[in-house]
């Protein structure tokens, strides 16, 4: 894959004597969009936090555009700024509108003026279909909306690179297909995405490709209609008998 945009190498990852990543390799292609799955504990959430150094591996290697993330790495800035992340929890500050949340990354890391800040992020929250919200207080929001405006704050800061660890997780039934939904037009407009989720519905439509983790491993790796078809190891079969 001559345009891989993530690389790991053999990455192997510990919380004090417990292993949580065990020798995992993988390449992600620019524009792709790739789905890990798992059983809770499995190193799916681990994973992704490598990715942008909100964790730090041990052993191995891993490249993000070409760099290598390491303690050394002076522009750990510079990827993260290229690499949105959305949580389970949406993380916007309680006392900032829901337009000066998406305002901030860019007013203080890319040093963009406050207006044109302002613009990037209600153009954002277009995207994200809340843009009639932009001046209310995340409390006065739903948890799909907030949700939403979590997305839209990843996105103004323009990444190559969406992570989303869980991001329907926290909500209620009726709010995860506005959040997905969102999730699917990003997908469809060329992000390269990883997606840590349960929802095989979303995996099937947008995925290009499946993992399947247990025990800090990759256990499957495969396109989507050949992983959900034909899936090859025992514990994908377990795994997605109880799911699906």
């Amino acid at each position: 894959m001559s345009d891989k945009i993530i690389e790991l190498k053999s990455v192997n990852k510990w919380f004090g004597d417990f292993q949580v990543l065990k020798d995992v390799n993988l390449e992600v292609g620019l524009k792709q969009k790739i789905v890990v799955c798992g059983p809770s504990g499995s190193g799916k959430s681990t994973l992704i936090r490598c990715i942008n150094r909100l964790e730090e591996h041990q052993q191995g290697q891993i490249f993000v555009d070409g760099i290598e993330l390491t303690q050394a790495t002076k522009d750990i800035e510079k990827i993260r700024a290229e690499v949105g992340m959305v949580f389970q929890q949406f993380n916007l500050f309680p006392h900032l509108s829901v337009v000066d949340n998406c305002a901030l990354a860019p007013i203080w890391v890319k040093k963009m003026p406050k207006k044109e800040a302002e613009e990037l992020a209600l153009q954002q929250l277009e995207i994200v279909h809340i843009s009639d919200q932009a001046r209310k207080f995340p409390g006065q929001l739903s948890g799909g909306q907030q949700q939403r405006a979590a997305i839209a704050r990843a996105l103004c800061m323009k990444p190559k690179i969406m992570l989303f660890d869980e991001p329907t997780s926290a909500l209620d039934p009726e709010m995860i297909k506005e959040v997905l939904d969102v999730m699917v037009e990003l997908a469809k407009g060329g992000m390269t995405m990883i997606v840590v989720t349960h929802e095989m519905g979303f995996a099937k439509e947008v995925a290009d490709q499946m993992i399947f983790m247990d025990e800090g491993m990759i256990v499957e790796k495969a396109a989507t209609k050949e992983f959900f078809a034909n899936p090859k190891s025992d514990r994908t079969k377990l795994f997605l008998s109880q799911i699906l």
